[in-house]
């Protein structure tokens, strides 16, 4: 049997990791053959897994923690993609927060897998404004110093590191943006891609075929200093139905904007952030809506609106964002009860968690 050629693709929070596995995936499948994907995050409920399965690309999902820590379930996860569906080439992200799946996940795979699986170069994307943590001139895009820890790391994991959302940028950011990340980590490429917009695509796709990882040594350096970042961020997950009280159409992308700016306003209320917000609300029919923010500063991006009007819709919504849990969880729950009487809407919450990385009992 061929072996099956394996990627992790990390990066930070809102980096656009899954856009451009979708975006890979989908290149791919034309041109080199079948390609799996596995949607990982620490919480339940995906808003990558709804999205990643209107790709056309073959999903599976390790959820409630990365894969790093239940490799017999990714494993097995890549098995089925190979045996069920004849994937030839699966890619699996984790965390936004996370590191060290150099060592755990492909250190793992090496020595114990090496038979079934090519490792292919472990890829980092990055976005622009996060940059702005670490460069020079550390511009203040208002996250905490200890988030610049865990960019700064997974930098060093990298094989490839891709610079994403490059429509967003003139060439001659494009060129600075590339000329720091090249002193910033020597010896490591640097492509330059658009996920959204499908633009460098086939280079990446050539890089990741021909090349494997250089499975690199790497370890946390301070413990301390990882596990303070790390209690920065709170994850929210929630799964809800809506539907207007008086069964007539509404404009439902509205009500996904009004809903993230209640939270955004929430947030700044209490001087609070997050660092990626994803929304995925589905009407049936194919008509779905993908928003995402990645601070209190930015503008809502919008991957796809509704199409039409709707008098329902199933939302998920997952957030990853600097503020304790209970604070959180009321921000949201005011922002839900705000769209729902403006809009004269019914919900139907059926699945909620909120949980910091530090809290006791988790």
């Amino acid at each position: 049997m061929d072996k099956i050629r394996f990627m992790v693709v990390s990066g930070f929070l809102g980096a656009g990791k899954t856009t451009t596995m979708i975006a890979l995936g989908e290149h791919m499948n034309k041109t080199y053959g079948k390609v799996g994907i596995i949607a990982n995050d620490l919480g339940a409920n995906l808003v990558d897994t709804s999205l990643t399965q209107t790709s056309g690309c073959t999903v599976e999902e390790v959820a409630s923690g990365c894969i790093c820590y239940q490799m017999d379930n990714t494993v097995d996860k890549i098995r089925r993609l190979r045996d069920k569906d004849d994937a030839v080439f699966v890619m699996s992200d984790i965390p936004g927060c996370g590191v060290g799946a150099l060592d755990h996940v492909y250190h793992t795979l090496a020595n114990e897998n090496s038979d079934e699986f090519t490792l292919a170069p472990f890829t980092v994307i990055v976005d622009p404004e996060r940059l702005k943590l670490i460069m020079p001139d550390q511009e203040d895009i208002h996250l905490p110093e200890e988030l610049a820890y865990l960019l700064q790391l997974q930098l060093e994991e990298a094989d490839l590191v891709v610079l994403n959302k490059a429509d967003l940028l003139t060439q001659e950011q494009i060129d600075r943006y590339v000329g720091f990340l090249k002193q910033a980590c020597p010896n490591i490429p640097v492509l330059v891609i658009s996920a959204l917009k499908r633009t460098g695509i086939e280079e990446l796709a050539d890089f990741v075929e021909n090349n494997v990882t250089a499975l690199k040594n790497f370890s946390v350096r301070d413990d301390e200093r990882f596990a303070q970042a790390e209690t920065k961020l709170t994850w929210y997950n929630r799964r809800m139905f809506f539907k207007t009280m008086d069964d007539s159409k509404i404009d439902c992308n509205a009500v996904v904007d009004d809903f993230i700016e209640g939270i955004r306003n929430g947030l700044i209320e209490r001087k609070r952030n997050v660092p990626h917000l994803k929304t995925f609300a589905t009407a049936g029919n194919g008509d779905f809506n993908k928003s995402s923010l990645i601070g209190v500063d930015y503008d809502i991006e919008h991957t796809q609106e509704f199409l039409r009007d709707h008098k329902k819709m199933r939302m998920i919504v997952n957030a990853r964002a600097v503020c304790e849990s209970r604070p959180l969880a009321r921000i949201v729950d005011d922002a839900l009860d705000d769209v729902c009487e403006k809009y004269n809407l019914d919900c139907q919450v059926f699945f909620t968690e909120c949980f910091g990385m530090g809290d006791e009992g988790r």
